[in-house]
C-alpha cells in the first residue's frame, strides 16, 4: 500500500501542471492533500473520480485558503471533518480516514508567520496533540500525514544555525514534534533514511530549490505498532506542481496488527 502526503500550494494551479496525469502515473493507494485553497465548485470533482479514486475534501471558511483532502481508491469505513475545534475547523485543517485497520490523517499545521499567528500555532499544536492522545486509545493504529511546518532536526533543514530563531526550526516547535515520537510515533522517512540534504519544501526565492537549500518539514507519521510494515519511505524531489514535494510511504497491509 502506497501512502503519499503533499502540499500541492493551490489544487487549482496543481491541477494545471498536470497533477492529475501525475496521479495516474504515480498510482497511490492514498493521497493526503494539504493547502488545496479552494472549494469543491471551483474545480472538477469527475476527474478524481474518473482516477478511481474516492475523494473528500475539507476547505477553509476563509475562500482560497488552506484545506485538505484525502483521496483514496478503497472507499474508507468512516470520514472525519476536523477535530472538533471550532477554530482549527474554521481553517480546514485537518481529516482523517478510518480503514479497517488504520486511519490515516490528512494535516496541515498552521506556520507562525507573524506573532499572532505563532500564538495560534502553538494553541493548535496543543489541541491537535491533545486529539491525537485521546484518539490513539480508541485507534491505536495512527498514520498522521502532512505538512508539519516544522523541521525537526538539523538533518532536516539546510542552515540550521541562522535558522535556529525562525519559527519551522524553534526549539518549542521542535520539542513539540519529539513529544510524538515519544508518546509512540515513528518519522518513517528517517526510519529507513539518515542521509542529509534530503527536503520537502524551498522557498521560491533565491533560487533555493535549484540549490537545495530546502526544509522538511513534511512528514508521515506513523504509530510505532506499524512500524514492521514501513518497508519504503522515499521524498519525491523531482515532482513540480508545488514549493513542496510528496512524501511517500509503503507499507506491507498484511503486517499491520488489528
Amino acid at each position: 500500500m502506497k501512502i503519499i502526503s503533499y502540499n500541492v500550494n493551490g489544487i487549482r494551479a496543481a491541477i494545471k501542471k498536470n497533477f492529475l496525469e501525475w496521479i495516474k502515473n504515480e498510482d497511490p493507494n492514498i493521497i493526503c492533500i494539504q493547502e488545496i485553497k479552494a472549494n469543491k465548485n471551483q474545480f472538477s470533482l469527475e476527474d478524481f473520480d474518473s482516477l478511481g479514486y474516492y475523494n473528500y475534501w475539507f476547505s477553509a471558511q476563509k475562500k482560497g485558503y488552506s484545506g485538505v483532502a484525502v483521496l483514496s481508491k478503497k472507499k474508507p469505513n468512516e470520514i472525519f471533518y476536523g477535530i472538533g475545534i471550532d477554530y482549527i475547523d474554521f481553517e480546514g485543517r485537518v481529516l482523517r480516514a478510518d480503514y479497517n485497520s488504520f486511519s490515516v490523517i490528512s494535516l496541515y499545521l498552521p506556520s507562525g508567520t507573524n506573532i499572532e499567528r505563532l500564538d495560534y500555532k502553538f494553541k493548535f499544536m496543543d489541541d491537535f496533540y491533545d486529539y491525537i492522545c485521546k484518539l490513539r486509545k480508541e485507534i491505536p493504529n495512527l498514520i498522521i500525514c502532512g505538512d508539519y511546518n516544522i523541521c525537526h532536526m538539523p538533518i532536516d533543514i539546510h542552515d540550521p544555525i541562522r535558522n535556529k530563531t525562525v519559527s519551522g526550526f524553534l526549539p518549542e516547535e521542535r520539542a513539540w514534534l519529539q513529544k510524538f515520537i515519544d508518546i509512540g510515533f515513528i518519522d518513517s522517512f528517517r526510519y529507513l533514511n539518515k542521509e542529509p540534504h534530503k527536503y520537502s519544501w524551498w522557498s521560491y526565492r533565491a533560487n533555493s530549490r535549484a540549490n537545495n537549500k530546502g526544509w522538511r518539514i513534511d512528514y508521515n507519521l506513523v504509530s510505532s505498532r506499524i512500524k514492521d510494515a514501513i518497508y519504503k519511505s522515499y521524498i519525491l524531489s523531482n515532482v513540480f506542481h508545488s514549493d513542496h514535494c510528496p512524501v511517500a510511504l509503503e507499507l506491507d497491509i498484511n503486517k499491520i496488527k488489528r
